[in-house]
């Protein structure tokens, strides 16, 4: 029964890196819709974020099921809690890079984006790419050093989302209703995805370790 236990565990683990991996190609898909109003990625991101749903509606199944025939203890109860909350991240993930996906889509022909936050909005779209790629390899090989690197480069995100604000803010901005609608929004999905990327690394890290550091 423990070799069929150990091997429930493994595919729940390789079905959370399938859909981290689905995640971080929507955010690709979205981000590059987003920058250059491509009508085209908008659409295949949307198609995916909904497709990723399912996957993780299917995971949390099989976990379900493999606490009520297992009754596990101790850190493989918290495995498999874990891995439903990681799931539940991952398919907001997906969601949020469709919602980026979405504005795009809506503007199209047009641009959702001034020239002037152009390269804050490139900048962000990176990075958010860059945690997703991480967050993949986080969950195939758990390392602590990788999550700290995660959650250090998350600030960077914050900054920028707060300079989008900063700026929509300030008297120098002249562009339209939509305009700033659009930046708006566009800038909290992505520092939201960045969050939930670190709220994985924080899961991983406390099953790793053990340890739960209160300011993650």
């Amino acid at each position: 029964m423990r070799e069929v236990f150990q091997t429930e565990l493994k595919e729940v683990q390789d079905r959370l890196v399938d859909i981290a991996g689905d995640a971080t190609r929507i955010m690709e898909q979205a981000s590059a819709a987003f920058i250059n109003s491509d009508v085209t990625l908008a659409d295949q991101a949307l198609a995916s974020a909904d497709a990723i749903h399912e996957k993780a509606l299917s995971l949390d199944e099989s976990v379900i099921r493999i606490l009520a025939r297992q009754s596990p203890a101790s850190r493989d109860l918290r495995i498999l809690v874990s891995a439903l909350r990681i799931s539940a991240s991952l398919e907001r993930m997906g969601a949020l890079a469709g919602h980026i996906a979405q504005i795009a889509r809506f503007r199209y022909p047009g641009s959702a984006i001034p020239a002037a936050l152009l390269p804050t909005f490139q900048e962000m779209g990176k990075l958010d790419l860059e945690l997703g790629k991480k967050v993949v390899k986080l969950l195939k090989n758990t390392d602590v050093d990788l999550a700290k690197e995660i959650q250090a480069e998350d600030e960077r995100v914050d900054e920028l989302h707060r300079k989008v604000f900063d700026i929509v803010l300030s008297d120098e901005w002249k562009e339209n209703a939509m305009y700033t609608v659009d930046v708006t929004l566009a800038s909290r999905y992505h520092e939201r995805f960045a969050d939930h990327v670190v709220d994985i690394s924080s899961k991983v890290s406390y099953l790793t370790t053990g340890a739960w550091n209160e300011s993650e």
